[in-house]
């Protein structure tokens, strides 16, 4: 079964950045569609970002258009979220998950990771 594993995250002043990574346990996320979703506290999931199976499209939420940047490498079957200029609005739990096709809606995505924590905070 497709495991997905979160990292990066972690606490950064307003105005910084991260790099999260999204990496698969089995060999090959070649034939994936990536979503980026985050959930803050007390507030439902919200779609992020998403790369499709090649990396040829993107697509972002307009809060973070601008300032995030996903890419992929499927040779080393990892996914990666740049985050600049955050903001404390883009405090969160940051989840990758698995898609046959880009989309913003989290029923189609499956194969959730854990989560890693984005405090955005002066």
């Amino acid at each position: 079964q497709l495991q997905l594993v979160e990292s990066g995250g972690g606490s950064v002043q307003p105005g910084g950045s991260l790099r999260l990574s999204c990496v698969a346990s089995r060999d090959t996320l070649a034939y994936d569609a990536i979503g980026w979703f985050r959930q803050a506290p007390g507030k439902e999931r919200e779609w992020v970002s998403c790369i499709t199976t090649t990396g040829d499209d993107t697509k972002y939420a307009d809060s973070v258009k601008g300032r995030f940047t996903v890419s992929r490498d499927n040779a080393k079957n990892m996914v990666w979220l740049q985050m600049n200029n955050l903001k404390p609005e883009d405090t969160a739990t940051y989840y990758c998950a698995v898609a046959s096709s880009c989309s913003w809606q989290s029923a189609r995505y499956g194969s959730w990771g854990q989560g890693t924590q984005v405090t955005v905070s002066s």
